[in-house]
């Protein structure tokens, strides 16, 4: 899929957009976020434009996915993290604010706040969940 003149990603990756590049290659970018959640947050970029990770070809994810813990390395290393988030929004309604498939690398410390202030739901019983499994399961297409 080609880049896409109105995402400021696409942008980046042409070099129309000035960003902080923590690593490029053939297939991905990784960069420092402009607004992160914790100093050393790194975004990782497929160099296609792919709205969701639903549409991305494979080798880009396995490229992000295998980059991800090197960056969470070189961060716990740099910036003295104990530990990291991966974290990749898909749709507005799941608090993805650039409409370009990327990945969040966020270096974490061990007294800050949780990342996600998110209630945790309950199944009504064990015959509920595996019913909901077993719907779930006739719909993954590999």
């Amino acid at each position: 899929m080609p880049l896409v003149n109105d995402c400021v990603f696409c942008k980046i990756i042409q070099g129309a957009v000035p960003s902080s590049k923590v690593y490029e290659d053939d297939l991905v970018l990784a960069f420092l976020d402009i607004a992160p959640f914790n100093y050393g947050h790194a975004l990782i970029v497929p160099k296609d434009h792919h709205h969701s990770i639903t549409t991305l070809p494979q080798e880009y994810l396995a490229r992000m996915m295998c980059l991800a813990p090197k960056i969470a390395v070189a961060q716990m290393r740099e910036l003295k993290a104990e530990g990291f988030n991966l974290l990749l929004n898909n749709g507005r309604c799941a608090g993805q604010e650039v409409p370009h498939c990327h990945l969040h690398v966020i270096p974490r410390l061990v007294d800050d706040a949780p990342l996600l202030n998110i209630s945790h739901k309950k199944y009504s019983d064990t015959e509920a969940m595996n019913e909901l499994a077993a719907r779930l399961q006739k719909r993954v297409e590999l």
